[in-house]
């Protein structure tokens, strides 16, 4: 008789462990949709700014579009996160900005530089890392830092002299995406009980209302929609369908994934965005950039060292 209960626990773990190991399963390729959607998302972004949508107007419709179809099913979850309210709404204006000044330094400056100087994120979550979860760095960590902000100022450093600063103001934009990324993640991992959709929801229209109140700086914002395109209209609504669904995606994932395990797989954008800026606008980096760009890189292949590992107790034999 006693053999039974024994039974049924090591049932339920083996079940446990099963379900984990399917939820772990489904996380990475989430994080892969994202990193490849990221990738290429910028170029369709494009085809809407010459078609006469500003990088405000066409986020905030792209991200109007998965927050209206969704929005009578995730506000029930965002009800059941109501213990987290606070810092979803700070997840809101971090991820707000971090996605649509993403748009914006991808139409304006060279795609490989924005998505590299936004991949500055593991040194900045370090920051915020430690006032919000309290972790602390090893000495290899900060090494590890210290060569990725090398890195940039090597890919940022003019040829004929001057301050290793970015360049333009899609640069700047991008360096600020990058803090606000880093920002959002970290919140993410803070509030790591609260639902998926709920955070989705929380980034959605965090893009939204930034996005609705920079588009009132812009002279007729949304004029391009009166023209009556189809192609416009239908680009718009994949771009809304592709950036909704890879939110979900990325909330999924970061859920269910170490946070620099995540950052890693990310890095896989770097590829995406690499193939297809050289295939679709033929651009290129050159040596100096490149070899900065590989120290960014390693760097993050690097992160998982940023953080102390957490001291454990003594363990006494009996």
């Amino acid at each position: 008789m006693l053999l039974v209960p024994d039974h049924e626990a090591r049932y339920n773990r083996a079940l446990m462990m099963s379900q984990a190991s399917h939820i772990r399963f489904w996380a990475i390729p989430s994080l892969l949709f994202g990193a490849v959607t990221w990738g290429l998302i910028w170029y369709p972004y494009r085809l809407l700014q010459d078609a006469g949508g500003s990088g405000v107007a066409t986020s905030f419709l792209t991200y109007l579009i998965p927050l209206a179809l969704t929005l009578t099913f995730t506000w029930r979850h965002l009800l059941t996160a109501r213990a987290h309210l606070v810092w979803l709404a700070v997840l809101a204006l971090a991820g707000g900005w971090a996605n649509m000044a993403f748009v914006l330094a991808v139409i304006e400056g060279e795609v490989m530089r924005v998505v590299l100087l936004f991949y500055l994120a593991p040194v900045w979550t370090v920051f915020f890392a430690r006032a919000l979860l309290g972790e602390m760095l090893t000495r290899w960590g900060w090494a590890i830092m210290l060569f990725s902000f090398v890195g940039a100022l090597v890919m940022l450093w003019p040829a004929d002299g001057g301050l290793p600063l970015p360049i333009n103001r899609a640069e700047w934009i991008a360096l600020s995406a990058g803090v606000s990324f880093a920002l959002a993640n970290v919140i993410t991992r803070k509030i790591d009980k609260a639902d998926h959709w709920a955070k989705a929801l929380a980034v959605w229209a965090g893009v939204c209302i930034e996005a609705g109140i920079a588009t009132t700086f812009v002279a007729q914002p949304f004029a391009f929609l009166a023209m009556g395109n189809t192609h416009t209209v239908l680009i718009l609504l994949a771009v809304g369908l592709c950036t909704g669904a890879m939110t979900l995606a990325v909330q999924y994932g970061l859920s269910h994934t170490l946070a620099n395990q995540a950052i890693i797989i990310f890095l896989f954008e770097l590829v995406v965005a690499a193939l297809s800026s050289w295939w679709w606008v033929n651009e290129t980096l050159n040596l100096q950039e490149w070899m900065g760009a590989a120290m960014i890189i390693t760097g993050s292949l690097f992160s998982g060292q940023l953080k102390k590992p957490p001291t454990r107790e003594k363990s006494h034999a009996a």
